[in-house]
């Protein structure tokens, strides 16, 4: 009996064994290969599978044949003659067993990449109605990648070709579809779209590690691609120091079971070498929806995404680089066209207007890549909501630069105006632009708006535009001198200068920007004063290390003591505030900031505030009743120890508590009591970039009008204090 249940388990299993050889055997292809798909007209077409190793594959597509054997890892590839545009023609692949695809299309493939604004679908974008029911175009077609992240290349995807239809076309790409849809009219061949997108993705997951290699700014980021390749030396190295470990750790543990005693935990496993794996990890979506579709052959590639990386300005530029210049190097088909959208104005919360005008200049400096081409649309989006369902006009506009750069149409207007160079013309500038088209023109009619200039004595202001040929000439009465200008540099910026066709020019800015010293211009009274201390407030920190620091010789009296701050971010105007008053110590030592080694500690009223700003509600003048200075290196609290008048008992304010310990949170604030106003705050200083500071009272927290929590030091790009004295 014994030997019977063996002999039956063995036939059993010679069984499965010769049915999965057979199933070995049979022919595969990757899903990107399918029934309706179109294959790229004019280059050479690779199609690829598996089979077994060693076997022969044929292939025949419409009437080219060709054949090859699968290696020994059964991979298989042969590249068929370029195709011209046709009938729907078969694919046929054989070889124990045959696979074939039907209504096959030669014509023009392109991928369509990015975050949600180019996932977004017809059916949510605008008339979709009408859309839908205009949506009969057979020659083209769509196939959308599953949204999957892996942590190492794969080879295929579970995805099918769809052909257009009312049916269908509400689940294809918006922005892909209206450029498929006008290079379909215009050049009368059929088109593939390959949707591979995902909403909320940042760049980095659509990057090949062969991209970051390309750029030493990523290097950082190439480094954790590398350290989590099992075949790379770092990883082998760290993966071997951890086995090292965790064969001593065995080696103890073996000892403390016999010998009964407490065992530590073995050793971590090294998060470092660690799959990339979340959709958020540079290469992931490379591996899981991009390289399974290298190399099918494709005439270019269409991005929209940065909202995801919209803070990180000039940055991106190199981002992009890593990511164009990684998939041409996986695709080898050169460099094929990849054509972006500029992502619109948006309201970002309370972000500074100037971030995202930095990110806009980056994704403006992508154009020298070569065979780039960018779409603005700021004339387009919607303010209140980062997904505007115009998508016909930006696939349109994408699809126009593809007519002309890509297929070489004559006579077409793809660009709205763009920056050609600047000239200063006595007290004005002379803006000239490239890609005019028919002239350049207000596209609304009204004067042109969103241009500032700046000169020795102001900051930018709003400039008076005028068109004269295919240059703006700017002016302003309340600038003497201009020396530079910017365009729409503003998150909310929806410019009207474009050209006659009706394309809008994207924001910029040029010149330089004068170095100007807003104390000395703006405060006469400064220059009866003496400077002891100067602070780049980016140098905060548990130690302050001052740029000019003339307290240590300085032994004259002094009946007063002033304060400037001023504070700029990111292509925004300057703010600044001065105020000095009555001297409220004689020891200079502590009236800079009021660290513990100062030994400064002030809670008091101060007499006769000047207060010179440009701040709007700050109140101005001299003589100026009601300040009072906080200044310690502890915590505090909203409580209102000392009674000063309007402050509050539960708010941080100018009325506050002193707390232990001593060397604590730090507050250096000065104030206007009777007009219920912080005139400055910096806390928080040992924070170093997440210390708070601030002109005015704040609001942005409902607990505090002090500066206090705010941890928006980083804001800032300049953020200078000066201390100074007026000698008796």
């Amino acid at each position: 009996m014994k030997f019977n249940r063996v002999s039956l388990l063995a036939v059993t299993c010679y069984v499965l064994f010769c049915f999965a050889a057979q199933l070995q055997a049979e022919v595969r292809l990757p899903h990107i290969f399918g029934d309706h798909m179109v294959l790229q007209r004019g280059q050479p077409v690779p199609i690829w599978g598996w089979a077994d190793p060693g076997n022969e594959v044929s292939v025949k597509l419409g009437t080219s044949i060709a054949s090859t054997v699968a290696n020994a890892s059964g991979e298989w590839m042969v590249r068929m003659p370029p195709q011209l545009i046709g009938d729907p023609v078969t694919l046929m692949v054989r070889e124990k067993n045959t696979i074939t695809f039907s209504d096959v299309l030669i014509g023009e493939v392109w991928l369509c990449s990015g975050q949600s604004n180019m996932e977004w679908p017809v059916s949510r974008s605008n008339n979709f109605e009408e859309e839908k029911a205009a949506a009969i175009y057979t020659l083209i077609r769509h196939i959308k990648i599953p949204r999957v992240p892996q942590g190492f290349p794969q080879s295929d995807v579970d995805a099918t070709w769809t052909v257009c239809s009312p049916e269908t076309v509400g689940g294809y790409t918006a922005a892909g579809y209206f450029f498929g849809r006008k290079l379909h009219k215009e050049l009368n061949v059929p088109i593939g779209l390959i949707n591979s997108s995902w909403g909320g993705t940042r760049i980095e997951p659509w990057t090949p590690p062969a991209g970051f290699a390309q750029v030493p700014a990523l290097a950082d980021i190439e480094k954790q691609v590398q350290l989590t390749n099992p075949a790379n030396t770092a990883y082998q190295a760290t993966l071997g120091t951890y086995l090292k470990g965790l064969e001593n750790w065995t080696a103890e543990a073996k000892t403390a079971l016999k010998a009964e005693t407490p065992l530590t935990p073995p050793p971590e496993y090294p998060s470092a070498i660690q799959p990339l794996t979340s959709h958020t990890s540079p290469t992931t979506l490379y591996n899981g929806m991009i390289h399974p579709l290298v190399p099918y052959a494709i005439r270019g590639a269409i991005w929209y995404q940065g909202e995801s990386n919209h803070s990180e300005g000039m940055l991106y530029y190199e981002k992009m680089k890593a990511l164009i210049g990684g998939w041409r190097e996986v695709w080898n088909q050169g460099e094929f066209p990849f054509l972006y959208v500029q992502i619109a104005p948006f309201q970002y919360g309370s972000e500074s207007p100037s971030i995202l005008p930095v990110f806009w200049e980056a994704q403006n400096k992508a154009l020298e890549i070569p065979h780039t081409g960018q779409v603005v649309i700021h004339d387009i989006g919607d303010l209140k909501d980062i997904h505007p369902t115009n998508k016909q006009d930006v696939g349109e506009r994408l699809a126009l630069i593809a007519l002309a750069q890509t297929y070489g149409q004559k006579g077409l207007v793809h660009s709205g105006p763009v920056f050609k160079s600047l000239q200063k013309e006595g007290a004005k500038l002379r803006v000239t632009f490239d890609h005019v088209g028919s002239g350049l023109v207000s596209r609304d009619g009204k004067p042109l708006n969103w241009f500032e200039i700046i000169g020795e004595e102001t900051d930018f202001v709003p400039a008076e535009a005028v068109i004269e040929g295919d240059s703006v000439i700017l002016s302003s009465p309340k600038v003497k001198q201009a020396a530079a200008m910017r365009f729409g540099w503003n998150k909310l910026a929806e410019p009207n200068l474009s050209n006659k066709e009706g394309l809008p020019a994207a924001p910029f800015r040029a010149g330089e920007v004068p170095e100007r010293d807003w104390m000395s211009l703006k405060v006469d009274e400064s220059k009866e004063y003496k400077l002891i201390y100067d602070l780049d407030l980016k140098h905060l920190g548990r130690t302050i290390n001052y740029t000019t620091d003339a307290s240590g010789d300085f032994k004259t009296p002094f009946d007063r003591i002033a304060y400037f701050l001023e504070l700029q971010k990111i292509g925004e105007e300057t703010q600044y505030v001065y105020v000095s008053m009555d001297a409220f110590t004689d020891d200079v030592k502590q009236i800079g900031v009021p660290t513990l080694d100062s030994k400064a500690r002030f809670q008091t009223k101060v007499n006769n505030l000047n207060v010179v700003s440009n701040v709007a509600d700050i109140v101005t003048g001299n003589g100026l009743p009601g300040g009072n200075i906080e200044f310690w290196s502890g915590n505090y609290g909203p409580l209102n120890a000392k009674n000063i008048p309007n402050a509050s008992a539960t708010l941080w304010d100018f009325g506050d508590e002193f707390a232990d310990p001593a060397d604590g949170y730090g507050c250096m604030q000065v104030h206007n009591y009777e007009a219920k106003q912080t005139l400055f705050a910096i806390n928080q200083w040992k924070g170093g970039p997440s210390a708070d500071i601030g002109i005015g009272n704040s609001s942005s927290d409902g607990r505090t009008r002090d500066w206090t929590f705010t941890s928006n030091a980083s804001q800032y790009e300049v953020k200078r204090l000066r201390v100074l004295v007026r000698t008796k």
